[in-house]
């Protein structure tokens, strides 16, 4: 009886590791990725934050928020969504937003209202801007930053505005615990990541064509952040941003993958430039 027993959950456990590593090799979907502007700084900005050590002090850089749209056979899905659609008609904010998300989507013949999924890195307003303009969306979000922006009171930095529509109780939340395989063939996987926030998660992308993706959200911001593991002074838990990116590079090394640091304008243009779309 043991022996059955252990045979069925080791086959349950191989069958669902294989699932993950082969499913991008099995795809029956056609999978893209299309990068879209989200929003940036009107001129270099002051970086020192993104350090707990100091290593930035006096360090200016242009930074911009990217967002994007995965296209899995019929299904549509949007990967963070920048700075709130009011920056644009703001003269005093120090972000430029060209266009929104909606504007872009409707350029690529995507009707907003059939985004099945909204898939959130983390809560940062930067992030989550133009969430609420996909009500009917099932929002995709880590476990811990669902309880912090569902707190019935927030802490500070974490607003809840941006995801009302779900806070709210109207739209369906899935919070995600660990890793999660979107459409469960492999092809779009949110990593676990966290320390930037609790519930903080990166997105792997494969693609047939231009091989693996990987997608920071905020686990480093540019790439010195990145080479040298900068930790902001703003994280919520040091080591785990740390593991967190040890697990990431180890990953991209192991998958060969095209790393793309949200952030950093040199890394949004190894995408192809809008409206095309890497395949």
């Amino acid at each position: 009886m043991k022996r059955a027993l252990f045979a069925l959950v080791f086959g349950c456990v191989v069958s669902g590791v294989a699932a993950y590593s082969v499913g991008a090799q099995t795809l029956g979907s056609k999978v893209s990725l299309t990068r879209l502007d989200c929003g940036q700084s009107k001129g270099p900005r002051d970086v020192a934050a993104f350090s707990d050590t100091h290593a930035y002090d006096g360090v200016k850089m242009p930074l911009v928020a990217s967002c994007y749209l995965i296209r899995h056979g019929q299904d549509a899905m949007i990967w963070d969504t920048g700075y709130a659609a009011a920056t644009r008609n703001d003269p005093k904010a120090p972000i430029r937003l060209e266009r929104t998300v909606v504007e872009q989507l409707r350029d690529l013949g995507v009707d907003p209202a059939r985004v099945t999924r909204i898939g959130i890195s983390h809560y940062h307003a930067d992030h989550t801007g133009q969430a609420r303009d996909f009500p009917g969306a099932t929002l995709l979000i880590g476990a811990g930053d669902w309880a912090a922006v569902s707190a019935p009171t927030p802490a500070r930095g974490v607003d809840p505005a941006p995801l009302a529509p779900w806070v709210s109780g109207g739209g369906k939340v899935e919070q995600v615990t660990g890793d999660k395989d979107v459409f469960g063939d492999g092809s779009v996987v949110m990593i676990d990541t966290p320390g930037h926030t609790p519930g903080h998660h990166a997105l792997l992308v494969r693609l047939r064509g231009r091989g693996n993706v990987l997608l920071t959200g905020d686990l480093a911001h540019f790439q010195r952040n990145y080479d040298t593991n900068g930790v902001p002074s703003f994280n919520t838990n040091r080591a785990d941003t740390l593991a967190s990116l040890d697990r990431f590079k180890r990953m991209a090394a192991n998958l060969k993958a095209t790393v793309v640091i949200q952030h950093e304008p040199a890394d949004v243009a190894k995408l192809p430039a809008f409206p095309q779309a890497a395949e």
